[in-house]
């Protein structure tokens, strides 16, 4: 087992060491180099395979994408760029729209992402992001997120197992996962499943979101892994599309591990839909008119994935908080060093 102990408030000093100097010998770290280097070979190898490309993009966009949903708890980081308001990327998944409209079997990057919340023992600040987007809908998102995050369990096992078995007391929960598919349940189906318990849900105006208590316990009820779809469409952000009804959203969530491992979702074909979308979550239309006027001038059925890669590791190593598993630690407000 890794000799990391539970996770400091930032800066703080242990055993009269800095953190970057601590973690030299620690063994935790030399997996978590060899784990970062085998997500991006693999992930490569994984889409290289299907004939999605690879999208080199900036960390910078005007046009920031998961905190527009009102169940989100996500917040944008603005910075000031040569006298321009402009925001560092929380998720590049507009940016993969458009690159769906060159790149016509789809396109993925793995980069970093920034968030203005506070860390905490699943959250971080700045975290890396695997996502993609690729034609299709709701049902091809979730086998292609699904198959993604087996290929990377495969890798794991093959390449890593000794010292993962090591770290996590087992792999076990890898293989568990490898052995039968994913089961699928939809939100209405979650909460009547746990009784509408508000230790599990959330209950707003319009719209219910799930707490982390409540996606431990369809985990516990569902084998260690579930699909969890359809959420109520106000409680996602805008962009994600809707069933018939108009009242459920085309998403799911991979819940694994921590929980939240996956989200995915289909996207608003044209621009009449976006902007109805738009509408209804009380979002400005004013600094999406660039991705209004894509889809008014190339309408496009795609649906795309982000999975947050230290969760996966938080996954694969057993381990209990996602701040341990930075290599060089960043959060807001802290003064990095190195």
């Amino acid at each position: 087992m890794s000799k990391v102990e539970p996770h400091p408030s930032p800066g703080q000093l242990t055993d009269g060491l800095p953190r970057f100097l601590r973690i030299l010998d620690d063994p935790l770290y030399a997996s978590l180099v060899d784990l970062q280097d085998l997500v991006n070979y693999e992930t490569a190898a994984f889409w290289r395979g299907r004939q999605v490309k690879a999208l080199h993009l900036p960390v910078t966009t005007s046009s920031i994408s998961s905190p527009m949903g009102l169940g989100s708890d996500s917040l944008p980081v603005q910075v000031d760029l040569f006298g321009v308001p402009t925001y560092l990327a929380d998720s590049m998944q507009f940016l993969l729209e458009y690159g769906c409209r060159i790149a016509d079997q789809g396109c993925y990057y793995l980069m970093p992402s920034f968030r203005g919340e506070e860390t905490d023992a699943t959250h971080l600040s700045q975290f890396f992001h695997s996502e993609a987007e690729i034609p299709g809908g709701l049902d091809d998102v979730i086998a292609v997120a699904d198959a993604y995050l087996r290929h990377l369990t495969e890798a794991v096992l093959r390449e890593m197992e000794a010292p993962v078995a090591r770290i996590a007391g087992g792999v076990g929960h890898l293989t568990d996962f490898l052995a039968k598919p994913t089961p699928r349940i939809t939100f209405d189906e979650a909460v009547a499943a746990l009784d509408g318990d508000p230790e599990y849900f959330e209950f707003h105006d319009q719209w219910r979101t799930i707490t982390r208590a409540g996606e431990r316990r369809l985990m516990e009820l569902h084998g260690s892994a579930v699909w969890l779809t359809h959420f109520d469409h106000l409680s996602v952000p805008f962009y994600q599309a809707t069933d018939a009804t108009g009242t459920k959203a085309l998403n799911a969530d991979l819940l694994i591990g921590p929980g939240e491992v996956v989200g995915c979702g289909e996207r608003h074909t044209d621009a009449a839909h976006a902007l109805g979308a738009l509408a209804a979550h009380g979002v400005p239309s004013d600094d999406y008119d660039w991705y209004l006027r894509m889809k008014q001038e190339k309408p496009l059925h795609t649906s795309g994935f982000g999975m947050g890669v230290e969760r996966f590791f938080m996954w694969v190593l057993r381990h209990p908080d996602v701040r341990d598993l930075q290599l060089l630690e960043r959060a807001n407000g802290l003064a990095a060093t190195p």
